[in-house]
């Protein structure tokens, strides 16, 4: 098992989830992995969320505890010999400082993106309200939702489930090489969503194949309560485990 990189917690996880053609991800799996289905859909996900108490390697750094992240990212599956491992590979990951930006892309080889970005999270007449909002070309973009302030538990065999229960991390890195890390959390409660706003340059951010899946209604949005969460070092596909 390798040693644990990061505790932080992940509150207030938007997820908006949309249906694209398999063959439009395949120049974005890395090797050693396959994509994993949902009752024979294909799966995108815009996720906004907030990082809470951020430590590296035990280390709390200023300035750098708590911060928005917005995601898109799409869902894989790999068998390392004895069982299969399910989990997702980032397209793009926003964060409103550089310094995490440098480092998960010069150490990790991803995807991350540098931009202003704010939060709103209210609670009034009944209502959660979360929002995210990143600003890209001089423009605020937005992901929020109208939710029940009443969480309720994860069906068993739910697509709430199947999305949010992705406990590995895959990154291609270069020369054909696969990165794998793990995460862990519990199993988190959601919030049943009454309406969301999506508004997000994707060909912009993401590209034209990502733009015409997200010109798309949802196939389904929801808001994950979120809980304390842990991730390990990484590794290389093919290597052993510590």
């Amino acid at each position: 098992m390798q040693p644990i990189f990061l505790t932080a917690e992940w509150r207030n996880l938007i997820m908006a989830n949309y249906l694209i053609a398999p063959e439009a991800l395949k120049p974005y799996v890395p090797n050693g992995v396959e994509l994993d289905l949902w009752q024979g859909r294909c799966y995108i996900s815009l996720v906004g969320f907030l990082f809470v108490n951020t430590k590296v390697k035990g280390i709390s750094i200023p300035f750098h505890r708590n911060f928005e992240e917005v995601n898109l990212r799409f869902y894989v599956k790999h068998h390392d010999g004895e069982q299969w491992k399910r989990g997702v590979v980032f397209i793009r990951e926003i964060v409103p400082r550089h310094a995490i930006t440098l480092v998960a892309n010069t150490l990790y080889g991803e995807h991350y993106l540098t931009l202003p970005m704010r939060h709103t999270w209210r609670q009034q007449s009944g209502q959660l309200e979360v929002g995210y909002e990143w600003k890209i070309g001089g423009q605020w973009n937005c992901f929020s939702v109208l939710a029940d302030p009443q969480a309720i538990p994860l069906a068993e065999g739910s697509e709430e489930q199947f999305i949010t229960e992705h406990f590995w991390g895959y990154t291609g890195l270069k020369g054909g090489r696969t990165s794998e890390y793990q995460v862990e959390h519990p199993s988190w409660r959601v919030h049943p969503v009454q309406t969301y706003r999506i508004d997000c340059d994707a060909a912009r951010l993401y590209g034209p194949a990502f733009a015409e899946a997200m010109a798309q209604e949802p196939f389904s949005v929801f808001l994950a309560e979120g809980s304390e969460v842990l991730v390990r070092g990484g590794r290389r596909l093919g290597a052993k485990a510590s």
